[in-house]
C-alpha cells in the first residue's frame, strides 16, 4: 500500500506565505509571531490536517512498530479487560502499545490522537465512534489502519469490532417485561454514545409493549454510590417503579445495595439489571441480571484485525459483531 505524503511545515508555509521557520516558531510558541500570522497559520494547519512530527526526520517514513490505543478510562474494568485482550496479540506480534485516555471528551480525544500520530504510529485503535471534524481529518491525513471498538451500531471510519448496544438493551428490557415488570426506568451515566444506544434499546422494548418510558440520566461518572443516588431519585420521582435497567453494572450494583439498605425486596418489589457482566455482580446476592459482553475478546479481535491489515491483508469484514449474552440472574 502506497501511503499518502503527510503535509509538511513547508506546505503550511506556502499556504500562509511565510517561511518554514515562522511556522516552526508558531508551533513552539504562538506569541513569537504576530496575531495576524497566528490566525493564518492556524487556518492552514486546520485545512491540511497537519500532524506535528516528533520523530527524527530520517525515520519519519519508517515503521514505528507501535500502535496507538485510545480508551476513555484506564481504571474502568471494562477497558482494562479490553486492553488485556489487545496486548496478548500485540506483544506476540512484536508491536508496542501507546495508550492514552480522554475521559469521554471528544475534544480531549482529538488532542490525544494528535499526540499519538506525531510519533508516527503504525495503526490506531479507538473506543468511540463519534469524533470531531479535526480528528477525522487527522486520521485521513495519517493514512494508517484505524479500528473503532466496543460498538457496531454506528457508521465506522474503516472498521468496527464490538457489540450492538441497542439490540442488547432491547433484549434485556424485553426479558424484564416478559417477567411481568411494567414500570421500568432506565438509569444512564456519562451519556456517551453507548449509553444512548442502550437507552434507545430500552425505549424500543417499552414502546413495543405500549409501556411508558422514563430515563434518569446524569453526566457524572458511574459508581456504586451514584447507582444508590439514582435509585433514591427514581423512587422519589416515580414511586410506582418496579424495574431498573442500568447502563452498566456499577449503577446496578449500587442500586441493589441501596434497595437492600432500605428494606426493598429484590426482585419482588423491584427488579434491577445491569450491563457488562462484571465478576462482582455475578458473585453477590442476589446474583445480578446483566448483559454479558466479551470485553477481552473485543480487544483480541481488534488487535488481530489491525495487525493483519498492517501485514497487507484487506478488510474482509467492515463490521465484526461479537455478540452478547443475557444473564437473567436473580435480580429480575
Amino acid at each position: 500500500m502506497i501511503k499518502k505524503k503527510r503535509p509538511t511545515l513547508q506546505d503550511v508555509a506556502n499556504i500562509v506565505g511565510v517561511t518554514k521557520m515562522t511556522v516552526s516558531r508558531y508551533l513552539r510558541d504562538r506569541s513569537l509571531v504576530s496575531s495576524e500570522i497566528q490566525t493564518k497559520i492556524a487556518l492552514a494547519l486546520e485545512e491540511l490536517g497537519y500532524i506535528p512530527n516528533r520523530a527524527p526526520d530520517l525515520l519519519s517514513n519508517a515503521k514505528s512498530h507501535a500502535i496507538g490505543i485510545l480508551v476513555p478510562s484506564l481504571t474502568n474494568q471494562v477497558f482494562s479487560e479490553v486492553i488485556r485482550g489487545i496486548e496478548k496479540v500485540t506483544q506476540a506480534a512484536g508491536y508496542q502499545t501507546m495508550f492514552a485516555h480522554y475521559g469521554y471528551s471528544a475534544e480531549l480525544e482529538e488532542k490525544r490522537i494528535s499526540f499519538l500520530l506525531s510519533y508516527h504510529i503504525d495503526g490506531l485503535i479507538l473506543s468511540e465512534s463519534h469524533h470531531t471534524a479535526r480528528t477525522l481529518k487527522m486520521i485521513k491525513t495519517a493514512d494508517i489502519p484505524v479500528i473503532e471498538m466496543m460498538d457496531v451500531a454506528s457508521p465506522a471510519i474503516e472498521q468496527a469490532v464490538g457489540v450492538d448496544n441497542l439490540e442488547a438493551g432491547y433484549q434485556m428490557v424485553s426479558t424484564m417485561i416478559a417477567r411481568g415488570y411494567k414500570h421500568i426506568v432506565y438509569l444512564g451515566a456519562r451519556l456517551d454514545a453507548r449509553t444512548r444506544f442502550r437507552q434507545q434499546g430500552y425505549e424500543k422494548a417499552m414502546q413495543e409493549h405500549g409501556l411508558t418510558t422514563k430515563s434518569v440520566m446524569t453526566e457524572a461518572p458511574s459508581s456504586f454510590t451514584l447507582g444508590a443516588e439514582l435509585l433514591t431519585r427514581t423512587l422519589a420521582e416515580q414511586p410506582q417503579t418496579d424495574g431498573l435497567f442500568c447502563t452498566n453494572d456499577d449503577l446496578a450494583i449500587g442500586a441493589v445495595f441501596e434497595a437492600q439498605r432500605c428494606g426493598i425486596k429484590i426482585p419482588d418489589q423491584i427488579a434491577i439489571a445491569g450491563f457488562h457482566g462484571h465478576d462482582v455482580g455475578q458473585s453477590m446476592v442476589p446474583k445480578l441480571a446483566t448483559v454479558i459482553t466479551p470485553r477481552e475478546e473485543i480487544g483480541r479481535v481488534t488487535a488481530e484485525q489491525l495487525i493483519a491489515r498492517l501485514n497487507g491483508q484487506a478488510v474482509d469484514h467492515k463490521v465484526i459483531d461479537l455478540g452478547f449474552t443475557i444473564q437473567t440472574g436473580e435480580s429480575i
